[in-house]
C-alpha cells in the first residue's frame, strides 16, 4: 500500500527474513498446515461476519423484530471478541508461513484498514448499546441513523471479505 521505496525496501527484507525463519518452513514444508489455516481462518471469518451481519439485519427489522436491539446485541456480538483472537492467531501464522503473499502486498493493507474499521464499529455499536440499550430505537432519527449505521458495517464487513480472497490474486514481487 505504501508506495515508499525504503517502505518497500524494509518489507521486502523482513519477508526474506521471516520466510528464512525455521516456523516459516515449517508452516511451508508439512502440506496440511496452510490448508488447515486456512480453513479454520475462513469458519472464524464466517462466524464473525454472520453475528455481525445479524445485528445489522436487526437494526434493518429484517431479523427478530420483536426482540430488543440489546438483547441481539448481547446474543450475538460477544462471540466476536474470542474469534477475533483465533483470526489473529490463525492470520499471523499464515503471514509467517507465506510472509510475501500479506507483507508486501497493496491489498493486505485495504484489507487490514477494513478489518480496523469493521471491529471499531461494531465494538462502539455493542457499547452504545449496553450503556443505553435503547438509543437507536428511540425516534425515528435514530432508527434511520441505525440503519445507515447497519448498511456501513455491512459494507466495510464486506470489503473485508473482498479484500482478504483477493490477497490472492494481487501478489505482489
Amino acid at each position: 500500500m505504501n508506495s515508499n521505496p525504503l517502505m518497500q525496501a524494509l518489507l521486502g527484507e523482513f519477508s526474506k527474513w521471516l520466510a528464512a525463519t525455521s516456523l516459516s518452513h515449517t508452516i511451508q514444508t508439512i502440506s496440511w498446515i496452510i490448508p488447515t489455516l486456512q480453513t479454520i481462518h475462513i469458519l472464524c471469518v464466517a462466524v464473525v461476519f454472520s453475528a455481525a451481519v445479524l445485528v445489522d439485519f436487526r437494526m434493518f427489522r429484517l431479523f427478530e423484530r420483536e426482540v430488543p436491539l440489546c438483547a441481539i446485541t448481547r446474543r450475538f456480538l460477544p462471540a466476536i471478541w474470542p474469534v477475533l483472537l483465533v483470526l489473529l492467531l490463525t492470520g499471523s501464522l499464515l503471514i509467517i508461513g507465506e510472509p510475501r503473499r500479506s507483507l508486501i502486498n497493496p491489498t493486505f493493507y485495504i484489507k487490514m484498514a477494513l478489518l480496523l474499521a469493521a471491529v471499531l464499529l461494531t465494538a462502539t455499536l455493542q457499547r452504545s448499546i449496553a450503556t443505553s440499550p435503547g438509543f437507536w430505537e428511540k425516534d425515528r432519527g435514530r432508527r434511520l441513523a441505525s440503519k445507515a449505521l447497519a448498511t456501513l458495517s455491512i459494507a466495510i464487513w464486506c470489503g473485508v471479505l473482498f479484500a482478504g480472497r483477493w490477497i490472492a490474486y494481487t501478489q505482489a514481487g
